[in-house]
């Protein structure tokens, strides 16, 4: 039997898992309504009215992808691959490494919850594209792109919570996961500016760009904006980031450098730990 397989068997049966779940459907309804409604809204600040277009919706939405998609990925992903001790020694029991039944996990949750984005996303662009028509909707795709990426950094982060406590209670891996998503999401930002502020200039600035490059929500903050904004959009850390890069393309270049490591990176330690896991 080839790796391939018995890792779509295990995607496909997460999938339908997640599907059925009302965590996963809640999801789905909430996302939804936020992005509706902030396509409908978006005007009423400024006392106008009417559906926003594609460039900004997508610049209004950027804060509830980043505030919403790393806590519910987190969450269900948690939920999702804890298992119980003796439901976990009959699944890894199995004639497959624990990697791929990892893996076909975590491919499962992303499909489910990639559609369930697809919902809320596939809802305002098509409000959005009978009133206003199709300008701005390379801004809009790559927000869409820019929730996927976080959604998959999340889910391999939740994989590496839950590897280490294969058969405990569930309720120690959901603290570490609000935990991990409050300081990435709120506290880090407040931290690395509460530093650089103490520093001088040129060493503030490089603490900045770091800040920019180890948190994936600022990575995908930063590479959202820079493409649906510009620069004018930015804050102290990514002006700082975009000066080192001279330019935009360096910026791009590292940000899904950064991107492409935090969704690879965490999966394959889980999938390490996993493996030399007594269970």
């Amino acid at each position: 039997m080839t790796t391939k397989r018995p890792l779509r068997l295990f995607a496909r049966q997460e999938l339908t898992l997640a599907v059925r779940s009302r965590w996963t459907q809640i999801f789905a309804v909430v996302f939804v309504a936020l992005a509706l409604a902030v396509s409908a809204s978006g005007y009423v600040l400024s006392g106008g009215s009417g559906v926003q277009d594609f460039a900004r919706t997508a610049a209004s939405l950027v804060q509830i992808v980043l505030l919403l998609v790393p806590m519910t990925a987190l969450m269900i992903g948690i939920l999702s691959l804890s298992i119980d001790r003796g439901a976990a020694e009959v699944v890894f029991s199995q004639p497959v490494r624990r990697s791929t039944i990892l893996y076909g996990k975590l491919l499962g949750l992303f499909e489910a919850l990639a559609g369930a984005q697809a919902l809320g996303f596939g809802a305002a662009g098509l409000a959005i594209y009978s009133q206003n028509g199709g300008e701005g909707i390379a801004q809009f795709v790559l927000l869409i792109g820019g929730s996927l990426v976080l959604t998959a950094v999340f889910l391999g982060i939740a994989s590496l919570i839950v590897a280490g406590s294969v058969g405990r209670r569930r309720s120690r891996s959901l603290a570490v996961g609000l935990v991990v998503w409050l300081v990435a999401v709120i506290l880090f930002d407040i931290g690395i500016l509460g530093v650089a502020s103490l520093l001088r200039s040129g060493t503030a600035s490089r603490v900045l760009i770091v800040g920019v490059l180890v948190n994936p929500v600022d990575a995908v903050r930063t590479g959202t904006l820079l493409g649906v904004e510009g620069a004018a959009a930015f804050g102290a850390a990514s002006l700082a980031f975009l000066r080192f890069t001279h330019g935009t393309a360096g910026a791009a270049l590292l940000l899904v450098l950064s991107a492409v490591l935090w969704t690879l990176v965490p999966p394959w330690l889980a999938a390490r730990r996993l493996e030399r896991s007594d269970i």
